[in-house]
């Protein structure tokens, strides 16, 4: 693998850290399976296009492809609990609605962003190579959203939150508003995923309608090689595993696409998916020797 193409890969990984931080506080925090990332990854992507075609900035187009996130997050949410549909099923019935709200964000399924400002515009000019600029840019935002995550679960509210999802009838007990916190961590969630697209479109110069396929597997298998690596409680710790997790989970994916012993090729993606995060979930049970017989 080329240098080039190893920073390539770190900085896809470093994309996706956004998405793994937004599955982690779905799953893991919330225990809200959510499929919505689907539809809400290429629809930051969308929303970011379309606005900086129309001359917005780039920042302020970043921080209104969140807020759209975060609508996306709030209407699987009330599905779920304003009417009773299944938390699996009611993001399933957003990230299908969604794809056809990108197609009208858009107007067409490919918008292009070349020679466009964004927001890594002026930092192409101080003589370092794009291919370090980019993954080194996304990499000082990724530690920041993870740093804000953490406090933000280690506050009160946090706490709430983390109550919710690890047993919600004893957080009513205690006075917790579970609905309120489950709402609150859709939204951000999804905000994060959008905010992964906004930037997909940015470091690759365009928004596909189609870019958010897999999203979810993507994200599952940042968040479990994370929890693999660093088998740990504290939650800075497993923050910082998911955005590993990420970063390890494309350079394996470069590798065995680029790997010509093994021959695959770009249309094998999804089956190197599907193989590494099996790895993912089986190396750890054969690892404590618990593997079924």
């Amino acid at each position: 693998m080329s240098l080039i193409a190893f920073w390539g890969a770190v900085e896809l990984g470093l994309v996706f850290s956004f998405v793994a931080l937004g599955v982690y506080l779905s799953f893991r925090v919330l225990d809200f399976p959510d499929l919505t990332v689907d539809g809400s990854f290429p629809l930051g992507a969308a929303v970011t296009a379309v606005l900086i075609l129309a001359g917005v900035n780039p920042w302020l187009a970043v921080l209104i492809a969140m807020m759209a996130g975060a609508v996306a997050g709030l209407v699987t949410a009330t599905l779920n609990l304003r009417f009773g549909i299944l938390n699996l099923l009611a993001s399933i019935l957003t990230m299908t609605a969604l794809f056809s709200v990108n197609l009208r964000v858009m107007g067409k399924p490919n918008v292009a962003l070349i020679n466009q400002d964004t927001m890594l515009s002026p930092f192409y000019g101080l003589g370092v190579p794009e291919y370090y600029v980019r993954p080194l840019f996304v990499g000082v935002l990724v530690i920041i959203a993870a740093l804000l995550v953490w406090r933000f679960l280690e506050s009160n509210i946090g706490l709430a939150m983390r109550a919710t999802g690890t047993n919600a009838r004893m957080a009513r007990a205690q006075g917790v508003k579970t609905d309120r916190q489950i709402y609150l961590g859709m939204a951000m969630s999804n905000a994060l995923v959008a905010l992964g697209g906004a930037l997909f479109a940015q470091t690759n110069g365009f928004a596909d309608v189609t870019s958010g396929v897999g999203t979810i597997v993507v994200g599952l298998a940042a968040v479990i090689i994370g929890e693999t690596l660093f088998r740990t409680r504290f939650l800075l710790w497993a923050l910082i595993g998911c955005i590993i997790g990420s970063i390890l989970y494309r350079i394996a994916i470069q590798l065995a696409l680029g790997s010509d012993f093994i021959g695959l090729k770009a249309s094998d993606l999804n089956l190197a998916t599907a193989v590494l995060v099996t790895l993912a979930l089986i190396l750890p049970r054969l690892r404590r020797g618990g593997a079924s017989k």
